[in-house]
């Protein structure tokens, strides 16, 4: 009997196990990684102008850029105070934005 065939056997039975996280984690984990690394790139180049998204949903634009916080503008002489990080999206001034017609 070759006293290596357990050896074998368990390598086999591990295989699927070790398999499953390389998966897991070039689907999952690096993908998330990027976007965050991408988030946070974003997040340190907003600047005075941009429109905003809040992560309650509230749209508004920059009006003062500080190293922790913004200053948002959501209505005509209403600024808020928010920290960065609940900023969810940044759309550069100018972009035009989507309108509300039903398209024929």
């Amino acid at each position: 009997m070759n006293p290596s065939g357990g050896l074998e056997q368990q390598l086999i039975g591990i295989a699927p196990i070790i398999l499953m996280v390389v998966l897991f984690y070039f689907m999952l984990i690096r993908p998330q990684q990027k976007r965050q690394k991408e988030h946070l790139a974003t997040l340190n180049n907003i600047k005075r102008g941009d429109n905003v998204v809040l992560s309650s949903g509230v749209i508004g634009k920059v009006v003062r850029v500080e190293e922790k916080e913004v200053g948002v503008e959501i209505a005509q002489g209403v600024t808020v105070k928010v920290r960065k990080g609940m900023i969810t999206e940044v759309t550069a001034k100018g972009e035009p934005a989507p309108a509300n017609d039903p398209k024929n």
